[in-house]
């Protein structure tokens, strides 16, 4: 194993240099070594190393800047800093600002060195693996069999890759058990957000007189019972993902608080004079379709513009085993109100139709919905979605989707506007 990693030393002093190559040779270590800043550079340039030991004083400058140089051409390279000074506000600087793994003051022992250094690559190999199983969760969740392999499921997919990376909010409608949850996690996996926080919180489950607290978090005696501070879970969030989960089951007072939360970016916990800045993605999901919702008072219509600002509809199980889709399109403009499929007298579903409800007065959308949407979907290449949906697999036509979703955006649009490819070039 030790004959695969290459060891970068880099010392001015010659006769600590060979030792250390010396040493590290009868371990079976490959070994390169350089004097300077410069020379270290070039060394890296001919190939990678798996770590390195670097002197904290350098003739051509700071081994505390090599050290930053190097983790930032590689991030994974693990780099033990020598000094012969001792000072402590340097060690701490090289561990915690440079980036290094350790710290050690001359003179030390070899076998002292050669410890750190099993440990270093040790803790290298860890954090591989660790994004390797990463990659792999996210290949796991949106291959799982739950998801079916139905040309609706297909779109729904191509829908999540085109959507990943944005920061759009994402409503994510279905019955129990389609594997909504899955979807979100696939959304956060394929978000530059991945790094940060992942916060589930199911809106069903906790208790009405709790909620409040645990979302926005509260101060000591903020109330009877408040002994300690405590964070919210919407502070918790910041620099992550959120998903709501069930979020039509959230008390309407709460809804219009995170309202305020989604338009402001600021999050006060109870009892506190002051709000703090929060910084999150939300995925939204529920089994009840958002016109019933609506219209029975479970849903705030203006916190349903804020939070839907892509939709994705998941068919329930029973088309996950068909080969074809008859539910309403996945991707739900704001101009166009998801409609929960009608039911004939056989208990078959079919189409929703616009006189399914007549008489309801339709509701206006924000008019920047159909161009934001226009932009997500449509200047997204369909990488990601052939990566998630496996379409050479699967039989998608890449070109037929992005249609699809072009042709949706063009509905939303009001009478007059440009068509939505222009809503591509304008966004």
């Amino acid at each position: 194993m030790k004959r695969n990693h290459t060891i970068l030393v880099v010392d001015d002093e010659k006769t600590i240099a060979d030792g250390l190559r010396l040493t590290l040779e009868s371990e079976g270590y490959g070994v390169r070594t350089a004097g300077s800043v410069r020379e270290a550079l070039g060394a890296v340039v001919q190939g990678d190393p798996h770590a390195a030991i670097v002197d904290l004083m350098l003739p051509d400058g700071d081994g505390l800047q090599l050290t930053r140089e190097l983790k930032r051409r590689d991030p994974a390279l693990e780099v033990l800093v020598i000094t012969a000074y001792g000072s402590v506000r340097k060690a701490m600087e090289a561990t915690k600002g440079a980036g290094a793994f350790h710290v050690l003051e001359k003179p030390f022992e070899p076998d002292e060195l050669l410890g750190l250094l099993e440990n270093a690559l040790e803790h290298r190999k860890l954090v591989g693996e660790n994004a390797d199983l990463k990659r792999r969760l996210v290949d796991q969740v949106t291959d799982t069999e739950i998801l079916g392999s139905a040309p609706g499921i297909q779109r729904v997919l191509e829908t999540v890759a085109a959507v990943a990376d944005a920061d759009a909010n994402v409503l994510i409608v279905g019955e129990s058990g389609t594997g909504k949850e899955l979807l979100a996690n696939a959304l956060h996996e394929q978000s530059h957000r991945r790094g940060g926080p992942w916060i589930k919180i199911n809106c069903a489950a906790l208790p009405k007189d709790l909620i409040e607290s645990e979302l926005f978090g509260h101060t000591r005696g903020a109330f009877t019972g408040a002994t300690t501070e405590k964070v919210g879970l919407l502070e918790e969030a910041d620099g992550g993902s959120l998903l709501l989960d069930e979020i039509t089951e959230m008390p309407m007072d709460l809804q219009a608080k995170l309202l305020r939360v989604l338009e402001e970016r600021m999050v006060r916990r109870l009892g506190a004079a002051k709000a703090v800045p929060v910084d999150f993605r939300l995925i939204s999901s529920t089994n009840q379709s958002p016109d019933v919702a609506l219209r029975e008072g479970h849903l705030r219509q203006d916190l349903y513009f804020r939070i839907n600002t892509v939709s994705i509809e998941v068919p329930p199980l029973r088309e996950h085993r068909s080969g074809s889709l008859s539910a309403p399109p996945l991707l739900v403009l704001a101009g166009q109100r998801p409609r929960a499929p009608a039911r004939d007298r056989a208990g078959g579903a079919r189409d929703a139709r616009p006189d399914d409800h007549p008489g309801r007065p339709a509701r206006a959308a924000p008019a920047h919905g159909p161009r934001r949407r226009a932009r997500y979907l449509g200047r997204r290449t369909l990488a990601g979605a052939r990566r998630l949906a496996r379409g050479d697999r699967a039989g998608v036509d890449p070109q037929g989707a992005r249609d699809h979703a072009l042709e949706q955006a063009g509905r939303g649009r009001p009478a007059g506007a440009a068509p939505s490819d222009a809503l591509l070039e304008d966004a």
